[in-house]
């Protein structure tokens, strides 16, 4: 049995031997789930832990932003991991379980456009329920930005529906009453879920890991009465919410397969270069061309001006811009999602920041 001791010798993080626990980390765009991440691969201390990140979007941003990417990282296809449930999460999976040295636990990481219910469901309804032991489901929101309304996401929402930890992100941006008004509508949506408050993503291990909140016996109980149409995740979330006037209106088929991409409308735009960018040129983007249905954005950039990798971060119409060295030759990668984005459009854009 591991032991974490965190902040104080009094918390002690207990991991049951009954299969590898797994805890899944959702959460819309932008809420905080890698900075979450790079706080528990930092305090893990004598805790073996297996990552598996997932991406929404053609290049693996958030893989090279974790601080530990190599006993720690398995990495998936890029693609939404709720979309498609298949083989390759279960490979994954199994890629892990399969390792001769210990692993204590595992936590993956979804798309912040991710339905996590598909991803629940392969680990109860399929024989990764007789090798692993799903813990909870971590929900991050950024207190700042959510709304009950938020961006018109049916993800956004089934996030809060499925989440057996709420985790509010970013209270230091956001005003007391905002807390608060969060605090109240997910209670509507969730009852007995367990609310925590962050900065920086910042939670006492203990408080998150190891303290098997997930619902198995009801999520058992979907898989199990209709394995292909879900039509059991429909009542679950009308029951703790969806009558708040929230859309809905698609059903799950073959692999898990979900539609909620195409009813939220979300597209990733990529772009890549070996040559640096200007950053008087980038910043005019920034300010001047940036659509305002881009929510999200991240990448690792190369500027003329600096020998530093660039490490870019943008949620809503906040980014910042933090530097370190490079690790390999530089280059530039980013990753843009949000509605209605003209692929060609943005990309010429991002083309005409080279030096």
């Amino acid at each position: 049995m591991a032991n974490l001791n965190v902040e104080t010798p009094d918390f002690v993080l207990n991991i049951p031997k009954r299969g590898m626990p797994v805890t899944i980390i959702t959460g819309f765009l932008g809420s905080g789930k890698t900075t979450l991440l790079n706080q528990i691969l930092k305090n893990k201390q004598d805790l073996k832990v297996a990552v598996l990140v997932n991406e929404f979007g053609d290049i693996n941003i958030d893989s090279q932003l974790l601080i530990s990417t190599d006993d720690d990282m398995v990495e998936l296809t890029n693609g939404c991991i709720c979309c498609t449930i298949n083989d390759g999460l279960l490979d994954a999976v199994y890629r892990v379980l399969e390792r001769e040295d210990r692993i204590d636990y595992m936590v993956i990481e979804t798309t912040g456009v991710a339905d996590p219910l598909p991803i629940i469901l392969t680990f109860v309804g399929t024989e990764l329920r007789d090798l692993t032991n799903l813990d909870s489901v971590l929900t991050v929101i950024d207190a700042e930005t959510f709304t009950p309304e938020h961006f018109d996401s049916e993800a956004a929402f089934k996030q809060i529906v499925f989440g057996d930890i709420i985790l509010l992100n970013k209270t230091d941006l956001a005003t007391p009453e905002k807390v608060k008004e969060l605090e109240d509508y997910i209670r509507t949506v969730k009852q007995g879920a367990r609310i925590l408050h962050s900065q920086h993503g910042e939670v006492p291990l203990p408080l998150i890991l190891g303290l098997g909140l997930a619902e198995i016996d009801v999520y058992s109980e979907m898989s199990s009465e209709n394995e292909h149409d879900h039509e059991h995740g429909h009542e679950y979330g009308r029951e703790h919410g969806r009558e708040h006037g929230h859309k809905h209106g698609h059903e799950h088929h073959h692999h898990h397969h979900s539609k909620h991409l195409e009813n939220d409308g979300f597209i990733s735009v990529s772009f890549q270069s070996d040559r640096p960018f200007s950053i008087n040129k980038f910043q005019e983007f920034l300010t001047e061309k940036l659509p305002n249905d881009v929510f999200r954005a991240k990448g690792i950039l190369w500027f003329t001006e600096s020998d530093l990798r660039h490490l870019f971060q943008l949620s809503g119409k906040r980014f910042s811009l933090d530097a370190d060295e490079w690790g390999k030759s530089p280059s530039n990668q980013i990753v843009l999602i949000g509605r209605n984005l003209n692929t060609a459009e943005l990309q010429q854009q991002i083309a005409e920041c080279l030096a």
